[in-house]
């Protein structure tokens, strides 16, 4: 019997371990937890409010089975048995204040990263140069600074990066044009400095910003599928002439900068530009345009605080989608063209002339007061400008200022 009631004893326990739950492999691996962990423990928990992302980021359960939990984080799951990886973060902007990890490059096959408006700080960390499957990089609106690692170049896959409003300084990487794959690279409101490298390479680029920060020397080669560059607020100077054979660009701003010489007859006619910025620099002309089998789409041209001397050029009046024209403070002189009238309201809708030289009577259609739609200012001219005419208010300069400057010219 007790031999009996011992096999008894033994089958219940055989039965209980056949019928026993597996234990649960976990779904994610074990270095991509490690470093969502790190993500995490690197914020200050002061700033991981109820209603956020990392809030809901529970490490009790497993990253990639974790039925609402881990909100921003997408997994991949293979069809082996292999282990889910990381593949997307995307953090919401609930003003995060911490430091972005160095485990942050165990996520290896992570494609997108997003971290925009936080408040992460301190340096973006070497090991990202191990993110060889990231197309997106994504991190504007922190508080990062240090240089730019040059291990982004290594990110061969890289499509989209924005780096812009933070503090980073330095220079831009020598060798970001092996980033074949790029197609939009903002770098804005930085403290960046130096030149800025021959980026031809980057033939897939369509978007380039640089704007706000401390660059200098010559605009440098630029890859031809550009359709927006945008280069304001740095140090740039030299001829404006790389730019002319941009034929896809649609938006150029290269003001506030020390460009010099003409503003080219071939960049204000590239056939799909339609704003076009190149105010505040020392232009000192700009090239009268010759129609005949030319289209262009140009709608806004600002060329204000330059050095344009010269009478304004009526050849402008022949672009047919110009709507808004600024050729303000400059030296410009002689008579305001005829065509310019015909255009006032028709589409002309902005025109500022204000703080130039010039003279003479009004166009008929701005001296009978046709100016109803329309903003600008002919102020601070020589011009017979009654100030019953709206665009004349505010008054021209003194007889005597003017006189003097005619004997200089």
């Amino acid at each position: 019997m007790v031999r009996r009631g011992h096999h008894f004893v033994l089958l219940l326990l055989l039965l209980a371990l056949a019928f026993a739950p597996n234990p649960v492999e976990p779904l994610t691996g074990v270095t991509d937890v490690q470093a969502l962990r790190a993500l995490k423990e690197s914020v200050d928990p002061v700033t991981i409010t109820p209603t956020s992302f990392l809030y809901s980021w529970d490490f009790n359960v497993d990253p990639c089975d974790s039925s609402g939990s881990f909100l921003g984080v997408l997994c991949s799951f293979p069809l082996d048995n292999s282990s889910s990886r990381v593949i997307a973060i995307g953090l919401d902007d609930a003003g995060y204040d911490g430091f972005l990890s160095p485990l942050i490059g165990n996520l290896t096959e992570l494609v997108t990263i997003d971290l925009t408006r936080n408040k992460f700080r301190g340096p973006l960390p070497e090991s990202i140069v191990n993110l060889r499957q990231l197309t997106k990089l994504l991190i504007s609106e922190n508080l990062f600074t240090g240089q730019i690692p040059d291990g982004i170049t290594k990110l061969k896959l890289l499509q989209e990066a924005d780096l812009s409003y933070n503090h980073f300084s330095g220079n831009v990487p020598a060798k970001i044009a092996v980033l074949r794959s790029l197609n939009r690279l903002i770098l804005s409101n930085n403290a960046l400095s130096g030149r800025l490298p021959d980026m031809s390479g980057l033939w897939q680029l369509s978007a380039l910003d640089v704007s706000s920060n401390n660059l200098y020397g010559n605009i440098p080669r630029l890859p031809l599928n550009l359709k927006t560059l945008l280069m304001s607020h740095n140090v740039f100077s030299g001829h404006i002439s790389p730019v002319k054979h941009l034929q896809k660009l649609l938006v150029l701003d290269v003001s506030d900068n020390r460009m010099s010489g003409r503003v080219l007859r071939q960049v204000l006619t590239l056939s799909s530009l339609v704003r076009l910025n190149v105010s505040r620099n020392h232009f000192t002309a700009m090239d009268p345009i010759d129609f005949p089998g030319i289209e262009t789409h140009l709608q806004s041209l600002d060329a204000n605080d330059n050095q344009l001397r010269g009478h304004l050029p009526g050849s402008l009046a022949g672009l047919e989608n110009l709507t808004s024209l600024d050729l303000s403070h400059n030296y410009l002189s002689g008579s305001i063209p005829m065509e310019y009238g015909a255009k006032l309201g028709r589409p002309w809708k902005y025109l500022y002339l204000n703080d130039n030289f010039l003279q003479g009577n009004l166009p008929p259609q701005l001296a009978a007061g046709g100016e109803d739609g329309i903003r600008g200012s002919l102020a601070n001219n020589c011009l017979r400008c009654s100030t019953t005419v709206r665009l004349c208010r505010g008054g021209q300069r003194p007889h005597a200022v003017c006189a003097a400057q005619r004997r200089r010219w």
